[in-house]
C-alpha cells in the first residue's frame, strides 16, 4: 500500500475551501479520471472513476467529518483506498488544504503507475486543479456542515 500526501494553499477562507470539498459531485470537474461521484446519504458515496481505460464503480465511506477541519474516507469494495483531507487556516482568505492517501493499486496497470509515481502526480495535479477551481469561483457550490464521528468515539 502505497502513501500519498499533498499540500496546496489556495487563496478563499477554510469555510469556502471546506464547504466546497463537502460537494463530491463536483469532483469530475477538478479530478482526472473522476467520471461522477453520487452522495447516497450522509456517509455513502458512489463512485464511477475511468483510469488508462478502465473503467470502475465502487463505494466509500466517510468515516470522519468535522466542519473546517477534516473529511476522511475508506472505500468499501472495489480499489482498496482510504485518507484524509484537512483544512487549516493560514490568514482569512488563505487556506492549507492537505490529500493524505494510502492506496493499494489493483491490477498490473495501477501497480505500474504507483511504481513510476503517476498516481502520487495525478493527485498533485487534482490539488492544483481543486485550487483554481475554488478560486477561480471565489465561493462554494453548496455545503454540507454536519459533523461525523470517528467510529468507535
Amino acid at each position: 500500500m502505497s502513501t500519498i500526501t499533498e499540500i496546496v494553499e489556495v487563496d478563499v477562507p477554510v469555510s469556502t475551501a471546506y464547504n466546497q470539498w463537502t460537494q463530491f459531485e463536483t469532483f469530475p470537474e477538478f479530478m482526472e479520471g473522476v467520471e461522477r461521484i453520487e452522495q447516497r446519504d450522509a456517509t455513502h458515496t458512489h463512485w464511477v472513476t475511468k483510469v488508462g481505460g478502465v473503467t470502475r464503480e465502487f463505494d466509500a465511506t466517510i468515516t470522519e467529518q468535522h466542519p473546517d477541519e477534516r473529511v476522511a474516507w475508506h472505500s468499501d469494495d472495489g480499489p482498496d483506498h482510504a485518507g484524509v483531507i484537512t483544512f487549516h487556516r493560514l490568514a482569512d482568505q488563505k487556506t492549507r488544504v492537505t490529500a493524505q492517501m494510502k492506496i493499494d493499486p489493483d491490477g498490473f496497470v495501477e501497480n505500474v503507475a504507483d511504481k513510476l509515481g503517476i498516481l502520487g502526480r495525478r493527485i498533485k495535479s487534482d490539488m492544483q486543479r481543486f485550487k483554481e477551481f475554488i478560486e477561480k469561483r471565489g465561493r462554494e457550490t453548496g455545503a454540507w456542515r454536519g459533523d461525523v464521528d470517528r467510529p468507535g468515539t
